[in-house]
Parts: C-alpha cells; sequence; structure tokens
C-alpha cells in the first residue's frame, strides 16, 4: 500500500518547549488514520505543520511522493478543533468566498454547495448569519466547507465536537464515504469509540514523541494476552472453579446474563490450545459464551500511556 502522506523526522521547538520531538508518520492512500494523544501531546503541532501553518525546525513531510509545497493546500481540507468561520457573514457568502479560496471558480463553488445543503436538508440557512446558527449548525456548514473542494487529504480535528448523536453518525457515515471515494483522512479525537468505528491506522503520541503506530487490526493483535471470556452453566460451579484453577489462570468476569451461569476470564500461555480449551469446557457443563477477549483502542490507549510515564 503506498502511502499519501509521510512525515519524517519532525521537531518543532517553541522557545526552551519541545512541542514534538523527532516524530515520523506514514498515512496510507486511502485510509482512515487515527492520530491520537493526551492534550498537549503534540498532535495539534504536527497537524499544523502538515497544514503549512507552522514549519518543523527540522524533519520533511512528503504528500503523494513530493516534498510538501504551499500549492498542496489545495490538496488538503482542514477541520480545527476550534472552529474559523466568521459570525457575522452569511452562510452562503461565507462558504462561497472560502470555497474559491480553495480554487474553485464561483460557479463550481454553487453547484457543489448546492448540492452538500440539498443533502444535509440546510439550503434554508443560505442567508443566515452565522451567528444565528447552534454549534452543531454551524459545524456542518464548516464540515461542507472543508470537504468542498475534494482533497486528497482531509484532516478532522475532533470532528462530532457539537454533535448530537443523530448528527454525529451522518457526519461519521459522510466521512467513510469519502473514504470510500477515494479520499484520505486523518482523524483526531479523543472519542476512542469513534476510533473503533472509523480508523484503519494509529499513532499514538504522548509528551511530543510518537509511542505507537501502525494497522489497527495489526496493534490489537499484538497487544491480545491469549483471554477468553467464558460463561458455563454446570451442576456444581464451586467444583467446576476449583478444577479450572487447577489447569489454567481464572478470575471472575462481568458481562450480563439471563442465565445463574459462572463467568470467567480464562487465560492461556502460548503453548496451550483453544481449542483444548473449549473441548474441556463443554465436557464440563453447557457453554454460552465463549469470545476470545480483544483490547479496545482505549485499552491500549491507556495501557501504552502508563507504560511510557
Amino acid at each position: 500500500m503506498t502511502n499519501l502522506l509521510r512525515v519524517e523526522n519532525a521537531t518543532k521547538h517553541f522557545g526552551s518547549f519541545i512541542a514534538l520531538n523527532n516524530v515520523s508518520i506514514e498515512v496510507p492512500d486511502g485510509s482512515i488514520f487515527g492520530l491520537l494523544g493526551p492534550n498537549g501531546a503534540g498532535k495539534t503541532t504536527l497537524i499544523r505543520i502538515i497544514n503549512q501553518i507552522t514549519l518543523p525546525d527540522t524533519g520533511t513531510v512528503f504528500l503523494d511522493g513530493a516534498p510538501l509545497q504551499p500549492h498542496h493546500i489545495k490538496d488538503i481540507g482542514y477541520l480545527p478543533e476550534e472552529r474559523g468561520l466568521y459570525k457575522s457573514m452569511k452562510v452562503g457568502e461565507q462558504a462561497l468566498y472560502l470555497a474559491q479560496l480553495k480554487g474553485l471558480t464561483k460557479q463550481e463553488a454553487k453547484e457543489r454547495l448546492k448540492y452538500w445543503f440539498d443533502k444535509f436538508d440546510i439550503s434554508h440557512w443560505w442567508d443566515k448569519k452565522i451567528q444565528e446558527l447552534s454549534k452543531g449548525m454551524a459545524q456542518k456548514v464548516q464540515f461542507i466547507v472543508t470537504v468542498l473542494h475534494r482533497p486528497k487529504l482531509l484532516i478532522f480535528d475532533e470532528p462530532f465536537s457539537g454533535f448530537d448523536p443523530i448528527n454525529a453518525t451522518i457526519i461519521k457515515d459522510e466521512i467513510l464515504q469519502l473514504r470510500d471515494e477515494g479520499a484520505t483522512v486523518i482523524f483526531s479525537t479523543h472519542r476512542m469509540e469513534s476510533v473503533e468505528e472509523l480508523c484503519d491506522h494509529i499513532a499514538l503520541i504522548n509528551k511530543s514523541n510518537k509511542i505507537l503506530e501502525g494497522k489497527v487490526s495489526d496493534i490489537k493483535r499484538e497487544h491480545k494476552s491469549n483471554t477468553f471470556e467464558v460463561g458455563i452453566l454446570s451442576d456444581d460451579h464451586r467444583l467446576l472453579l476449583d478444577d479450572l484453577k487447577d489447569r489454567f489462570m481464572v478470575e471472575p468476569a462481568n458481562f450480563k446474563t439471563i442465565d445463574d451461569q459462572l463467568k470467567l476470564k480464562i487465560s492461556l500461555d502460548k503453548h496451550a490450545s483453544t481449542n483444548d480449551l473449549l473441548m474441556y469446557l463443554t465436557g464440563k457443563g453447557q457453554v454460552l459464551r465463549f469470545n476470545e477477549v480483544i483490547p479496545s483502542v482505549n485499552e491500549i490507549f491507556i495501557k501504552t500511556i502508563n507504560d511510557n510515564e
């Protein structure tokens, strides 16, 4: 898989403070790439470097194989966490103005804006001022302006901020659709459930350093512990539990059930067979639940941060 964006050894100082320390990332073409980290980790600095809002002290950014240049601004759409619409301007007037800054003619901008305003059912907002809109309504306008010029790279910083669940789902579906149509997306958020739903790849930055990067499925595979969540009905739960403790690493599990089943987490060593465990359990009772415990992105995030403190 080719990379649309590559950042090599980017470092940025603000006085004596190191905002970014020799950070490299690779964003595969056609992917949704999660840029994660605690507040103050360096994510916004990296995003600002990619957008050429600020320059790195050292390091290089490549877009589509070429060193990043001012003309590449037309190939990038950026939705910042701190929104930047002019509150006293009318929605339509502002959207046209911002679209033309991205290289669209006025006619192209009108045609594309009509498509998006009709799609979001907001055509009646055209002559409203931004200050007349709710935060969520203004978010929709900013989202449209971000994607209108059909850039190769879209950067969304906390894109669901201010949205209710229904509108957050609408925007999530639009991001997936844009990815399917060929856009590459960098997605920065603190909402780990959104990362689970959307991201193919992630990078984790903490205290100005990249401490994790890769394909989400590969990272989860590396962090799993060969542990299984088991629910089983037997004639004597206490006897079964004692027997299991003699053979495996066992601890209580918490999940909701409608039966009075024994609920456990059972960990196997690297030489043990999952099939052997399942066959053993089916010989001891009725197995109602048998799931491998796969760590969530949130769990990996917390563990990796703590391990690097």
